[in-house]
C-alpha cells in the first residue's frame, strides 16, 4: 500500500488520470491525499470534483481557496469572478450533492504514522501542531455548520491580520481561512501578506515566507502544501514540502509518494491560465 499526495488539480482532470496511471493507483489498496484546489482554472471542474469524491475512503481531501470560493459562490452569485471556471459545477444536476461534500472535507489532516501533515496553503508559523489542528477543527465545524452561508459570503478580506486568539466571530474564521488557504509571505511580527505571490527572493526585505519566517515554531512532522505554484516545488526547507507544480499554468502535476518521498510528475496537456509570476533562480 502506497500514500500519493497529489498538487493542485484545478480541474486538469485528463492530467490527474495520467497521473494516477505513471503512479500505478490501485484504488483497492493505494491512497490519495489531495492538498486542495481540486477545481478552477483547468478545464474539467465537474470531472474532478466528481471522480475524487467517487474515490469514497480511498481519498483525504484538504480545502483549498479556490474550493472555498466555488462554495462561496454557490451561496451568493454576486461573489463570481470573470475568471472563475466552475459553472460545470454550479449548473450541474448534482450541484447540492457535490458541495455538500466539499464543505465536509478538512482543513488540516495529520497522520502520525506517516509524520505527515496536509494542508493546502501552509501552517501560521505562530502556531504549534497542536494550536494548528485546534484552528483547523474550528474552521471544519463551521464550514459544516448551518452558519457556514453566513461565514463563507464573509470570508473575503486581504487585511493584514496578525492572529491574536481573542478574535471572534467572522474575524477569527476569516484569519483561519486566510492562513490555512491563502498564506504565502508574512511579516515578522507574524501579520499575513496576502498580496505578494512571487518567487522565493522577489519579496521586499520585509518579508518572509511562512516557512522561514523569524521564529517559526519549529513542528516535527513533514507539512506537505500546494497553493504556491511559483515556487515550482521547492523551497529549500527541509520537512517542507511543496507539491503544487502549477498544472493549470501548463507546467505539471505532481504525486509526492510518502513513504520515500519520491515524487512523480505529469506535464500539462496547455497552459489553461496566464502564469503571472516568471521564476527565478535561486
Amino acid at each position: 500500500m502506497s500514500t500519493y499526495a497529489i498538487g493542485d488539480v484545478q480541474g486538469c482532470c485528463e492530467e490527474l488520470q495520467l497521473l494516477l496511471k505513471l503512479i500505478e493507483f490501485d484504488c483497492k489498496k493505494d491512497r490519495l491525499w489531495f492538498v486542495g484546489d481540486l477545481i478552477n482554472r483547468g478545464p474539467n471542474s465537474l470531472q474532478v470534483l466528481r471522480f475524487i469524491r467517487s474515490l469514497g475512503d480511498q481519498q483525504i481531501t484538504v480545502l483549498g481557496n479556490h474550493d472555498l470560493h466555488c462554495m462561496a459562490v454557490a451561496i451568493d452569485s454576486s461573489k463570481g469572478r470573470p475568471h472563475d471556471h466552475f459553472s460545470d459545477i454550479l449548473k450541474a444536476p448534482d450541484k447540492i450533492e457535490l458541495i455538500d461534500w466539499l464543505r465536509n472535507q478538512k482543513i488540516l489532516h495529520y497522520d502520525k504514522s506517516l509524520n505527515a501533515v496536509l494542508v493546502h496553503a501552509g501552517i501560521y508559523p505562530k502556531w504549534d501542531l497542536e494550536e494548528a489542528i485546534q484552528c483547523a477543527r474550528e474552521l471544519e465545524a463551521m464550514l459544516q455548520s448551518n452558519q457556514y452561508a453566513i461565514e463563507l459570503k464573509n470570508m473575503y478580506g486581504d487585511q493584514s491580520e496578525q492572529w491574536n486568539p481573542a478574535l471572534t466571530g467572522i474575524a477569527r474564521y476569516r484569519f483561519f481561512i486566510n492562513a490555512f488557504t491563502r498564506m504565502r509571505y508574512c511579516y515578522a511580527d507574524g501579520r499575513l501578506n496576502l498580496t505578494e505571490k512571487g518567487v522565493l527572493g522577489s519579496q521586499s526585505n520585509d518579508l518572509y515566507p511562512w516557512f522561514s519566517m523569524p521564529n517559526r515554531i519549529p513542528i516535527q512532522p513533514r507539512i506537505i502544501f500546494g497553493h504556491w505554484a511559483s515556487l515550482n516545488g521547492q523551497t529549500y526547507t527541509p520537512n517542507i514540502e511543496a507539491i503544487d507544480t502549477g498544472c493549470s499554468w501548463g507546467h505539471t502535476l505532481t504525486a509526492l509518494r510518502l513513504e520515500d518521498n519520491k515524487r512523480f510528475a505529469v506535464p500539462a496537456k496547455q497552459r489553461y491560465s496566464y502564469f503571472p509570476h516568471k521564476h527565478k533562480k535561486r
